[in-house]
């Protein structure tokens, strides 16, 4: 079975940034975390895939289809449900209203599924968007993407808005939509706790590269924080560390091939199992590969 998201080469260039050669691959029934600093080129490359901006280079596949012309793009679509942190509706409708709009677009959409969900999410009907606070507005897009029978959800900061407790709502609902192992999710957050708790593969980008694209559990093998003495950063141990920030206790920092690392050292180290916070920030002050 094809990937349900394949991303070759994917190349767009700017005044003052470019993306350069992304390529990743998310398989049906997974949840694939896209993280990285502002700036460092998520919302491009989602609008990318989305066929909202022109790629100047490289292969978009969804679904086993190119999304580069308009009929194909409208099968795509039809089977895709967004979640933005940022308000896409108009402002002046209601909910119901904006319902209206947008369930004639799709072709297997579910009203009872929508009525369920506006029900769990407790959204009013007759408000009007702009009466809605940042975090209903997020529940009502997540509402209207799981009521078509979407194959794919593709989220924008979705949880930025949302208190804890909704939070860890969205995220069993997550869970349980990939449960079929047909389904996936593609989740660019900052956010990265809610990553740690779900995600089953994890795409770094920053400056505009991929730095890594690889299983969420893998990367917590291969990787591990250590704390210890000004001395443990040498010559011999450099090519381990990814990264490294000092303290009055001497220095901490992330190294990559763990294993090997606990053979070499010959001071008393600290060893710490990592988040995905602890990598992204060492490799966004260090440098690029993935599980090198």
């Amino acid at each position: 079975m094809e990937p349900i998201l394949e991303v070759v080469g994917l190349k767009k260039r700017f005044s003052g940034f470019e993306l350069r050669e992304v390529s990743f691959t998310l398989e049906r029934g997974y949840i694939m975390g896209f993280i990285g600093p502002n700036g460092a080129g998520k919302t491009t490359t989602i609008k990318l895939i989305m066929n909202l901006l022109k790629k100047d280079g490289g292969i978009v596949k969804i679904f086993g289809l190119e999304n580069d012309d308009e009929k194909t793009s409208v099968r795509i679509m039809d089977k895709i449900g967004f979640v933005f942190g940022e308000n896409v509706f108009y402002e002046e409708l209601t909910v119901e209203e904006i319902k209206g709009v947008i369930a004639p677009l799709y072709s297997q959409w579910d009203e009872e599924a929508f009525k369920k969900y506006m029900k769990t999410f407790s959204l009013p009907f007759k408000k009007r968007i702009k009466e809605l606070s940042r975090g209903m507005k997020i529940k009502l897009a997540l509402a209207i993407a799981l009521s078509h029978n979407a194959e794919l959800l593709i989220m924008d900061e979705p949880t930025s808005g949302l208190d804890p407790v909704m939070r860890s709502e969205f995220l069993e609902i997550l869970s349980e939509f990939i449960q079929d192992e047909r389904r996936s999710v593609f989740f660019s957050t900052h956010i990265t706790s809610d990553l740690d708790k779900i995600a089953d593969f994890v795409t770094f980008i920053n400056d505009g590269s991929i730095i890594f694209s690889c299983e969420k559990d893998e990367l917590f093998e291969r990787y591990a924080v250590v704390k210890g003495p000004k001395e443990i950063f040498n010559p011999h141990t450099k090519e381990y560390f990814v990264g490294i920030k000092e303290n009055r206790f001497g220095i901490e920092g992330l190294v990559k091939n763990a294993e090997d690392f606990r053979k070499i050292i010959k001071e008393k180290v600290v060893f710490e199992r990592p988040n995905l916070e602890d990598i992204m920030f060492y490799y966004s002050k260090g440098e690029k590969g993935c599980l090198a």
